[in-house]
């Protein structure tokens, strides 16, 4: 085969492996939009379940002025029980759980209020025992916070979208500081054994086992496992004490 024979067909393979590819990449490209079509009615869908879902937990909101109780002379006012109502409202969803059914609704209104009741009557137990929240550990806390944030300006923002201002975010952070050191020391974390380690590592195993998931070993989860009971332990003896304050409290709910 001469040179220019050899050339010639070489070109004419060349075309044909192009057009065919053409073809190919023709289909493929279709192919492709069709794909992100369907991915893009996907998100829009997805977008508009979204949506839907945050109207119907935004509707379980009150007004924000609105006294939701009055627990010893202390108001309970609708913006803490909203931000209170969005918490749980998020543990539910992590869950798996529609926070929106009716009995999922009733559920909400009556924890919501039961932690915020409790929460008060710690605070005011933390107070009657003399907690308090210096300017300096205040400080502190309010710099960790804006670090998250590039600028101040941004901070300032975040801040009046929350719908807050410096003083309740003072407030708030003061009232935290109480309450973590009336927990350490009136709550204190108790001795959790290696017994009740193993027994909660062997539970966490045989469910991780029916589902397929693969299993760490014990070190490696021991410190979360004792850190989780611990905090199991504290809350029972926490809503104990809610209990016995609650006793002789005059609580009286709005809602």
């Amino acid at each position: 085969m001469n040179k220019l024979m050899f050339t010639l067909i070489a070109g004419l393979m060349v075309i044909v492996l192009a057009a065919c590819g053409g073809n190919e990449q023709s289909k493929e490209a279709k192919n492709d939009d069709k794909a992100k079509t369907a991915q893009t009615d996907q998100q829009k869908d997805q977008q508009k379940q979204m949506e839907e879902m945050q109207k119907k937990l935004e509707a379980q909101q009150i007004d924000d002025k609105k006294t939701v109780a009055i627990v010893n002379n202390k108001e309970i006012l609708g913006s803490d029980y909203n931000s209170a109502l969005a918490s749980i409202q998020g543990q539910m969803q992590q869950m798996g759980q529609d926070p929106t059914s009716k009995e999922a609704a009733e559920q909400l209104k009556k924890q919501t209020i039961d932690s915020l009741v409790g929460q008060t009557l710690l605070l005011q137990e933390a107070d009657k025992k003399g907690y308090k929240a210096s300017d300096a550990d205040i400080k502190k806390q309010l710099d960790e916070m804006k670090k998250q944030f590039k600028t101040e300006k941004d901070f300032e923002a975040a801040l009046k979208q929350s719908g807050m201002d410096m003083k309740t975010l003072e407030t708030q952070i003061a009232d935290d500081i109480k309450f973590k050191e009336y927990m350490e020391k009136e709550v204190p974390a108790g001795e959790i054994t290696d017994e009740e380690i193993q027994k909660t590592y062997d539970q966490y195993a045989e469910q991780g086992k029916s589902t397929g998931q693969e299993i760490p070993k014990l070190e490696e989860v021991k410190p979360q496992i004792k850190q989780s009971l611990q905090q199991q332990e504290q809350q029972k003896k926490l809503a104990q004490q809610v209990e016995e304050l609650k006793k002789n409290a005059k609580i009286d709910i709005k809602i």
